[in-house]
Protein backbone atom coordinates (compact mmCIF):
# COMPACT_ATOMS: atom_id res chain seq x y z
CA UNK A 1 0.00 0.00 0.00
CA UNK A 2 1.32 2.97 -1.08
CA UNK A 3 1.25 6.73 0.92
CA UNK A 4 -1.23 7.89 -1.06
CA UNK A 5 -3.78 5.30 -0.44
CA UNK A 6 -3.51 6.93 3.07
CA UNK A 7 -4.96 10.14 1.70
CA UNK A 8 -7.73 8.65 -0.24
CA UNK A 9 -11.23 8.56 1.48
CA UNK A 10 -11.12 4.91 2.69
CA UNK A 11 -7.71 5.80 4.22
CA UNK A 12 -8.65 9.15 5.86
CA UNK A 13 -11.20 7.19 7.60
CA UNK A 14 -9.08 4.15 8.72
CA UNK A 15 -6.78 6.75 10.05
CA UNK A 16 -9.32 7.46 12.48
CA UNK A 17 -11.16 4.42 13.68
CA UNK A 18 -12.10 4.39 17.01
CA UNK A 19 -10.35 1.55 19.03
CA UNK A 20 -12.81 -1.03 18.95
CA UNK A 21 -13.28 -0.72 15.10
CA UNK A 22 -9.86 -2.28 14.19
CA UNK A 23 -6.85 -3.01 15.73
CA UNK A 24 -4.11 -1.80 12.93
CA UNK A 25 -5.75 2.15 12.76
CA UNK A 26 -2.78 3.95 12.29
CA UNK A 27 -3.98 7.10 15.10
CA UNK A 28 -6.53 5.91 17.72
CA UNK A 29 -8.16 8.54 19.64
CA UNK A 30 -7.64 8.02 23.49
CA UNK A 31 -10.81 7.41 25.32
CA UNK A 32 -9.38 9.14 28.17
CA UNK A 33 -7.37 12.65 27.17
CA UNK A 34 -8.97 13.09 23.41
CA UNK A 35 -5.51 12.69 21.94
CA UNK A 36 -4.73 11.42 18.80
CA UNK A 37 -2.26 8.25 19.41
CA UNK A 38 -0.18 6.72 16.70
CA UNK A 39 -0.84 3.20 16.22
CA UNK A 40 2.32 1.52 16.61
CA UNK A 41 3.21 3.88 19.75
CA UNK A 42 0.53 2.74 21.38
CA UNK A 43 1.28 -0.80 21.05
CA UNK A 44 4.67 -0.62 22.16
CA UNK A 45 3.28 1.58 25.41
CA UNK A 46 0.97 -1.57 25.85
CA UNK A 47 -2.06 0.55 24.82
CA UNK A 48 -1.58 3.09 27.77
CA UNK A 49 -2.00 6.53 26.70
CA UNK A 50 1.40 8.06 27.30
CA UNK A 51 -0.26 11.48 27.88
CA UNK A 52 -3.24 10.61 30.76
CA UNK A 53 -2.19 7.06 31.57
CA UNK A 54 -5.69 5.78 30.50
CA UNK A 55 -5.77 2.00 29.51
CA UNK A 56 -7.10 0.83 26.73
CA UNK A 57 -8.28 -2.31 25.54
CA UNK A 58 -5.40 -4.91 24.73
CA UNK A 59 -5.66 -7.74 22.10
CA UNK A 60 -5.24 -11.23 23.89
CA UNK A 61 -2.07 -12.12 22.32
CA UNK A 62 -0.32 -9.21 23.32
CA UNK A 63 -1.19 -9.63 26.77
CA UNK A 64 -0.25 -13.12 26.74
CA UNK A 65 3.27 -11.80 25.47
CA UNK A 66 3.34 -9.47 28.21
CA UNK A 67 3.15 -11.61 31.05
CA UNK A 68 4.96 -14.96 29.80
CA UNK A 69 8.79 -14.69 29.30
CA UNK A 70 10.09 -13.80 26.16
CA UNK A 71 6.52 -13.79 24.38
CA UNK A 72 6.52 -17.59 24.36
CA UNK A 73 3.16 -19.60 25.18
CA UNK A 74 1.49 -22.47 24.36
CA UNK A 75 -2.41 -22.40 24.19
CA UNK A 76 -4.17 -24.79 25.82
CA UNK A 77 -6.45 -27.25 23.43
CA UNK A 78 -9.97 -27.01 24.40
CA UNK A 79 -12.91 -29.56 23.57
CA UNK A 80 -15.84 -27.85 21.66
CA UNK A 81 -18.99 -27.41 22.91
CA UNK A 82 -22.52 -27.91 21.14
CA UNK A 83 -22.76 -24.86 19.24
CA UNK A 84 -26.19 -22.92 19.22
CA UNK A 85 -27.92 -25.51 21.14
CA UNK A 86 -30.94 -23.66 21.22
CA UNK A 87 -31.61 -22.64 17.93
CA UNK A 88 -31.65 -19.42 18.61
CA UNK A 89 -32.52 -16.25 16.54
CA UNK A 90 -32.57 -12.31 16.95
CA UNK A 91 -31.59 -10.53 14.15
CA UNK A 92 -29.67 -13.13 12.37
CA UNK A 93 -29.11 -16.74 13.47
CA UNK A 94 -26.81 -17.46 16.57
CA UNK A 95 -24.30 -19.63 14.38
CA UNK A 96 -23.90 -16.90 12.28
CA UNK A 97 -23.00 -14.64 14.43
CA UNK A 98 -20.48 -17.25 15.81
CA UNK A 99 -19.02 -17.18 12.53
CA UNK A 100 -18.44 -13.98 11.99
CA UNK A 101 -16.88 -13.06 15.47
CA UNK A 102 -14.78 -15.90 14.80
CA UNK A 103 -13.56 -14.60 11.48
CA UNK A 104 -12.90 -11.02 12.96
CA UNK A 105 -11.17 -11.82 16.07
CA UNK A 106 -9.52 -15.23 14.79
CA UNK A 107 -10.58 -17.13 17.82
CA UNK A 108 -13.00 -20.02 18.76
CA UNK A 109 -14.99 -18.01 21.39
CA UNK A 110 -14.16 -15.22 24.60
CA UNK A 111 -11.55 -17.07 26.39
CA UNK A 112 -7.88 -18.34 25.68
CA UNK A 113 -5.77 -20.23 27.93
CA UNK A 114 -2.65 -20.79 27.56
CA UNK A 115 0.09 -22.07 29.33
CA UNK A 116 4.14 -20.37 29.75
CA UNK A 117 6.64 -18.65 32.49
CA UNK A 118 7.01 -16.05 34.27
CA UNK A 119 9.95 -15.12 35.45
CA UNK A 120 10.62 -18.88 34.88
CA UNK A 121 7.84 -19.72 37.27
CA UNK A 122 5.30 -22.00 35.72
CA UNK A 123 2.12 -20.32 35.07
CA UNK A 124 -1.88 -21.03 33.50
CA UNK A 125 -3.23 -17.84 32.12
CA UNK A 126 -7.20 -17.57 31.08
CA UNK A 127 -7.97 -14.27 28.96
CA UNK A 128 -11.30 -13.04 28.15
CA UNK A 129 -11.56 -11.21 24.91
CA UNK A 130 -14.16 -8.35 25.04
CA UNK A 131 -14.06 -7.53 21.07
CA UNK A 132 -15.21 -11.43 21.12
CA UNK A 133 -19.49 -10.74 21.64
CA UNK A 134 -18.65 -8.42 24.61
CA UNK A 135 -16.53 -11.08 26.24
CA UNK A 136 -19.94 -12.66 26.83
CA UNK A 137 -20.03 -16.17 29.10
CA UNK A 138 -21.33 -19.10 26.78
CA UNK A 139 -20.63 -22.98 27.09
CA UNK A 140 -17.24 -22.14 25.52
CA UNK A 141 -15.69 -20.04 28.36
CA UNK A 142 -16.98 -22.75 30.60
CA UNK A 143 -15.11 -25.26 29.24
CA UNK A 144 -12.07 -23.39 28.61
CA UNK A 145 -12.01 -22.18 32.30
CA UNK A 146 -12.39 -25.80 33.57
CA UNK A 147 -9.86 -26.78 31.24
CA UNK A 148 -7.40 -24.27 32.31
CA UNK A 149 -8.02 -25.29 35.68
CA UNK A 150 -7.17 -29.14 35.15
CA UNK A 151 -4.45 -28.32 33.31
CA UNK A 152 -2.92 -25.54 35.80
CA UNK A 153 -3.34 -28.58 38.64
CA UNK A 154 -1.75 -31.04 36.62
CA UNK A 155 1.27 -28.80 36.72
CA UNK A 156 0.68 -27.84 39.80
CA UNK A 157 1.02 -24.02 38.78
CA UNK A 158 -0.99 -21.15 39.43
CA UNK A 159 -3.93 -20.10 37.69
CA UNK A 160 -4.64 -16.42 36.41
CA UNK A 161 -7.53 -15.19 34.92
CA UNK A 162 -7.68 -11.67 32.84
CA UNK A 163 -11.57 -10.99 33.12
CA UNK A 164 -13.41 -8.49 30.46
CA UNK A 165 -16.82 -8.85 29.67
CA UNK A 166 -20.67 -7.68 29.71
CA UNK A 167 -22.24 -10.91 31.50
CA UNK A 168 -23.77 -13.80 30.62
CA UNK A 169 -24.31 -14.39 26.73
CA UNK A 170 -28.38 -14.84 26.17
CA UNK A 171 -28.12 -16.39 23.21
CA UNK A 172 -27.57 -19.51 24.88
CA UNK A 173 -30.04 -18.72 27.99
CA UNK A 174 -29.92 -21.29 30.77
CA UNK A 175 -26.88 -22.87 29.21
CA UNK A 176 -25.00 -19.80 29.74
CA UNK A 177 -25.81 -18.85 33.60
CA UNK A 178 -24.84 -22.64 34.53
CA UNK A 179 -21.10 -21.69 33.36
CA UNK A 180 -21.45 -19.80 36.79
CA UNK A 181 -21.69 -22.55 38.85
CA UNK A 182 -18.91 -24.21 36.40
CA UNK A 183 -16.18 -21.59 36.60
CA UNK A 184 -16.72 -21.54 40.14
CA UNK A 185 -15.96 -25.60 40.09
CA UNK A 186 -12.50 -24.53 38.39
CA UNK A 187 -11.61 -22.28 40.59
CA UNK A 188 -12.43 -24.66 43.66
CA UNK A 189 -10.09 -27.44 42.14
CA UNK A 190 -7.87 -25.13 42.36
CA UNK A 191 -8.69 -24.21 46.06
CA UNK A 192 -8.43 -27.84 47.03
CA UNK A 193 -5.14 -28.84 45.21
CA UNK A 194 -3.54 -25.83 47.34
CA UNK A 195 -2.74 -23.75 44.08
CA UNK A 196 -2.60 -19.72 43.68
CA UNK A 197 -5.97 -18.63 41.69
CA UNK A 198 -5.27 -14.85 40.69
CA UNK A 199 -7.71 -12.36 39.30
CA UNK A 200 -6.71 -9.78 37.10
CA UNK A 201 -9.81 -7.13 36.54
CA UNK A 202 -9.66 -5.44 33.40
CA UNK A 203 -12.31 -3.23 31.24
CA UNK A 204 -14.56 -3.60 31.84
CA UNK A 205 -15.71 -6.48 34.25
CA UNK A 206 -19.65 -7.16 34.60
CA UNK A 207 -22.51 -9.65 35.23
CA UNK A 208 -22.49 -12.77 35.63
CA UNK A 209 -18.60 -13.02 35.38
CA UNK A 210 -18.22 -10.73 38.37
CA UNK A 211 -21.19 -12.68 39.93
CA UNK A 212 -18.79 -15.72 39.93
CA UNK A 213 -15.03 -16.50 38.86
CA UNK A 214 -14.07 -12.93 38.75
CA UNK A 215 -14.84 -12.49 42.50
CA UNK A 216 -13.36 -15.95 44.21
CA UNK A 217 -9.42 -14.88 43.48
CA UNK A 218 -6.77 -15.12 46.36
CA UNK A 219 -5.91 -12.17 44.82
CA UNK A 220 -7.84 -9.44 43.07
CA UNK A 221 -5.63 -7.22 41.29
CA UNK A 222 -7.68 -4.23 38.73
CA UNK A 223 -6.23 -2.13 35.68
CA UNK A 224 -6.50 1.62 36.88
CA UNK A 225 -9.74 2.75 36.04
CA UNK A 226 -11.77 -0.68 35.37
CA UNK A 227 -15.11 -0.56 35.55
CA UNK A 228 -16.02 -3.07 37.75
CA UNK A 229 -19.36 -4.56 39.00
CA UNK A 230 -22.59 -6.11 38.79
CA UNK A 231 -24.88 -4.01 37.03
CA UNK A 232 -23.28 -1.10 35.46
CA UNK A 233 -23.89 2.53 36.97
CA UNK A 234 -26.66 4.05 35.08
CA UNK A 235 -28.65 1.19 35.72
CA UNK A 236 -28.14 1.23 39.95
CA UNK A 237 -28.96 5.01 39.16
CA UNK A 238 -31.90 4.49 37.25
CA UNK A 239 -33.05 2.32 40.05
CA UNK A 240 -32.05 3.89 43.03
CA UNK A 241 -33.12 7.49 42.01
CA UNK A 242 -30.04 9.02 43.87
CA UNK A 243 -26.33 10.25 41.94
CA UNK A 244 -23.69 7.67 42.65
CA UNK A 245 -20.43 8.89 44.13
CA UNK A 246 -17.64 9.99 42.19
CA UNK A 247 -15.63 7.31 40.96
CA UNK A 248 -18.12 4.81 41.74
CA UNK A 249 -17.53 0.81 40.14
CA UNK A 250 -13.87 2.00 39.02
CA UNK A 251 -10.75 0.09 40.49
CA UNK A 252 -9.80 2.40 42.72
CA UNK A 253 -12.80 3.05 44.10
CA UNK A 254 -13.25 -0.87 45.15
CA UNK A 255 -10.17 -1.06 45.97
CA UNK A 256 -10.52 1.66 48.82
CA UNK A 257 -13.70 -0.01 49.67
CA UNK A 258 -11.78 -3.50 50.05
CA UNK A 259 -12.95 -5.10 47.14
CA UNK A 260 -9.98 -4.93 45.34
CA UNK A 261 -6.64 -5.71 46.95
CA UNK A 262 -4.17 -4.05 44.18
CA UNK A 263 -4.72 -1.59 41.54
CA UNK A 264 -1.59 -1.83 39.01
CA UNK A 265 -0.82 -0.20 35.87
CA UNK A 266 0.16 -2.73 32.90
CA UNK A 267 3.17 -2.01 32.78
CA UNK A 268 4.71 -3.53 36.21
CA UNK A 269 1.85 -6.52 35.68
CA UNK A 270 4.34 -9.35 34.81
CA UNK A 271 6.55 -8.09 38.49
CA UNK A 272 3.71 -7.66 40.67
CA UNK A 273 2.43 -11.05 38.92
CA UNK A 274 5.79 -12.73 39.48
CA UNK A 275 6.18 -11.10 43.45
CA UNK A 276 2.56 -12.58 44.08
CA UNK A 277 3.38 -16.55 42.59
CA UNK A 278 6.73 -16.34 44.75
CA UNK A 279 4.71 -15.25 48.05
CA UNK A 280 2.05 -17.75 47.45
CA UNK A 281 3.70 -21.07 46.14
CA UNK A 282 7.19 -20.20 48.13
CA UNK A 283 8.66 -20.77 45.02
CA UNK A 284 11.42 -17.59 46.60
CA UNK A 285 11.88 -19.75 49.50
CA UNK A 286 12.89 -22.69 47.82
CA UNK A 287 15.27 -20.80 45.49
CA UNK A 288 17.09 -20.00 48.54
CA UNK A 289 16.76 -22.91 49.74
CA UNK A 290 18.23 -24.89 47.12
CA UNK A 291 21.44 -21.78 46.53
CA UNK A 292 22.14 -22.61 50.50
CA UNK A 293 22.79 -26.62 49.97
CA UNK A 294 24.51 -25.84 46.17
CA UNK A 295 27.12 -23.52 48.31
CA UNK A 296 27.53 -26.00 51.50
Amino acid sequence: MSWLSNLTPPGIKAMFRKPDDAADSLWVKCPGCGEMLFGKDLEAALNVCAGCGHHLKQPVEERLKMIFDEARYAVIDVPPPPEDPLGFRDEKKYIDRLKEYRRKTGRPDAMTAAVGAIEGMTAVAAVQDFEFMGGSMGMALGETMIRAAETAVERRAPLIAFTASGGARMQEGILSLMQMPRTTIAVQMMREARLPYIVVLTHPTTGGVTASFAMLGDIHIAEPGALIGFAGPRVIEQTIREKLPEGFQRAEFLKDKGMVDLVVPRAELKAALARLIRVLTKAGEQADGLSRAAAE
